[in-house]
């Protein structure tokens, strides 16, 4: 399906990306072009701290739908594939979040390749969610009321988490949401047929893959980097999980629904048909990307509210 009218205006926009760039040269342009971003979601209060990690502190920033003690708490990781993002680039999603779904949401700021190889990002994911748990309500959160939401790596690493919580005797959370995840290894039908789609094309996937994956082996990956590749799925939380039409990362996220459910575990699929890899970034400049949204922080939502 084409994509939205709105959104490809948009799209038509953005300069193009330059991924001949090292990591630290990516990252600094990148900050630069956010610095000019207004905020457009005000908080009651937004504030950054830090928990503790296995490499050290881990910067976190939390935002707070309202100054009600006892919210439900969303512990969000960003995307970015694994080598770009931080708390700045995906301020705008998490803010979106919060208002939405009326939840404490905890963005975290892990550990980012080539620097820090996998499975630094996702064993920060593990450590926050794990510390979150227990002391969430010194931040005025519902230890008993925590989700996982993460876009695109983030989405790997928030599947990956789950899958450490159950092998390492950590409760599940109420909703693992993942909005357009990488999950899986292989060459599918839809990264060669969306090869040249916008955000994340060919030379993207390329430049993720040679700085994070390229530094260890396949079986190194398997099965919290590759949460699709694991042997067991069960006893997992429930999924809702975000796909775009227009994106590589289609068909895995699709397959994996399929996975979940084949495990007994609940799995509900979200197809956006008209929307790209990426989309929720833009939902507070394109109607259509917030509309495509509503659906999944909907999910959320319901999830935290038992």
């Amino acid at each position: 399906m084409p994509i939205e009218p709105a959104l490809q205006q948009f799209l038509d926009l953005i300069p193009p990306m330059d991924w001949s760039l090292e990591p630290a040269d990516f990252r600094a342009q990148a900050a630069a072009g956010l610095g000019l971003m207004p905020v457009t979601t005000e908080l009651p209060r937004v504030v950054d701290a830090s928990l503790p990690g296995p490499a050290g502190e881990i910067p976190v920033r939390v935002y707070h739908p309202s100054l009600d003690p006892g919210l439900p708490v969303t512990v969000f990781c960003h995307g970015g594939g694994f080598v770009l993002g931080d708390l700045d680039s995906h301020d705008a999603l998490c803010r979106t979040t919060a208002r939405e779904t009326g939840s404490l949401v905890i963005s975290v700021d892990y550990r980012l390749s080539p620097e820090h190889a996998f499975p630094a990002a996702l064993e920060d994911g593990f450590a926050a969610y794990a510390w979150v748990r227990k002391h969430v309500d010194a931040w005025g959160g519902d230890p008993g009321r925590i989700a996982l939401a993460g876009d695109s790596a983030g989405g790997s690493i928030t599947a990956g988490v789950c899958l450490m919580a159950r092998d390492r005797g950590l409760p599940q959370p109420a909703l693992q949401l993942l909005w357009y995840p990488a999950t899986g290894l292989e060459q599918t039908p839809s990264r060669r047929r969306f090869a040249e789609a916008p955000m994340l094309g060919t030379e993207a996937m390329a430049f993720f893959h040679r700085h994070h994956f390229g530094a260890i082996s396949r079986e190194q990956a398997i099965p919290y980097g590759a949460v699709a590749h694991a042997s067991d799925l069960s006893g997992l939380a429930p999924a809702y999980i975000v796909v775009a039409g227009n994106d590589p990362l289609l068909d895995e996220g699709s397959s994996y629904a399929r996975q979940l459910r084949d495990a007994g575990v609940p799995a509900q699929l979200d197809v956006q048909e008209d929307m790209v890899h990426g989309f929720l970034s833009f939902a507070d400049l394109v109607p259509s990307c917030l509309a495509a949204g509503r659906p999944s922080w909907a999910a959320l939502r319901s999830a935290l509210s038992h």
